[in-house]
């Protein structure tokens, strides 16, 4: 069983914070951004650039660790790129992608870098923010841009305000509704694109129930994981995306009924009176791969 990469939770840590960025690893997040964008002044762009240098290349991290930078058609976005990709970051994280083009200029980008600094071809790996109708509209040519991407993701705050509306909270059965159609859009590109996809952040620190209702629709709707801003957010994120024992179970009956019925060629599989297809048997086997990533199943004789 291939081993997935997870990331249930991608957790932001401003650039210019010299205590975040190197405590962020140690909360448990399956991926930490270091910022140096929007949390960022413009007044400290520079500082905020030379601190996260120092923290990828000095410091040693448990998790992954990416890199998001200015978008290229702001004055920082090109300098950005060209200061901190020595540092080998795990990922460059690209805000408000609009087009393909965009991630094959940076993929050359970085291309050139990885063969300056001795680094491995292809290490550096890309994911990108949806954030308006433009970038929604090209979202499978972004995520299948480069070899490079791993992840697009929906910045709900910008994608709200560029369709003149605001972010609201909703309900437990459809979330904030002006986001519904874009998130859906944005997991049919990422699953097209064989890439995972990223729901954007919860902002209220003190509504954990709110929190809990959007990341069930999230996950439901197809997503891999979810963005968010504090460590207290991580654990509930990651009980909502970990398989439930009882998941787990009930994957291994699956499959142990269809390698039965495989091993017997036998067109007929049912479990507890139900039938067993083919999608069910591809649902197990995600939910034992992630089961595997997180660390609660491990197959025998692996």
């Amino acid at each position: 069983m291939v081993k997935e990469r997870l990331r249930r939770t991608v957790m932001y840590a401003a650039g210019n914070n010299p205590g975040l960025l190197q405590n962020a690893a140690i909360y448990g997040a399956d991926s930490v951004i270091f910022d140096v964008e929007d949390s960022v002044a413009v007044a400290e762009k520079d500082s905020a650039r030379e601190l996260v240098y120092h923290a990828l290349t000095r410091l040693k991290f448990s998790c992954e660790i990416g890199v998001r930078i200015n978008h290229i058609s702001t004055p920082w976005g090109y300098d950005d790129l060209e200061y901190l990709l020595p540092a080998k970051p795990d990922y460059i994280r690209l805000p408000k992608g609009e087009s393909g083009d965009e991630i094959k200029n940076i993929d050359a980008i970085i291309t050139k870098a990885e063969a300056e600094h001795g680094f491995e071809a292809g290490s550096i790996k890309l994911m990108v923010s949806i954030e308006s109708p433009k970038g929604l509209r090209n979202a499978y040519e972004i995520a299948s841009a480069s070899p490079r991407m791993i992840a697009i993701a929906i910045g709900g705050e910008d994608f709200a305000a560029a369709i003149k509306t605001e972010k609201t909270r909703g309900n437990s059965f459809t979330g904030g509704r002006e986001l519904f159609v874009a998130r859906s859009m944005i997991v049919f590109a990422a699953r097209e694109a064989g890439i995972q996809a990223i729901d954007s952040v919860f902002s209220d620190l003190r509504d954990e129930e709110t929190l809990i209702n959007e990341v069930m629709l999230v996950k439901e709707l197809g997503f891999d994981g979810k963005s968010c801003i504090n460590p207290r957010q991580i654990d509930i994120i990651h009980k909502v995306f970990t398989p439930s024992l009882k998941e787990v179970e009930y994957a291994q009956r699956v499959l142990t009924v269809f390698e039965d019925a495989l091993a017997r060629n036998s067109g007929v599989i049912t479990l507890d009176g139900k039938m067993i297809d083919m999608p069910m048997v591809i649902r197990a086997e995600r939910v034992l791969a992630n089961a595997c990533a997180a660390g609660i199943y491990r197959k025998e004789g692996t």
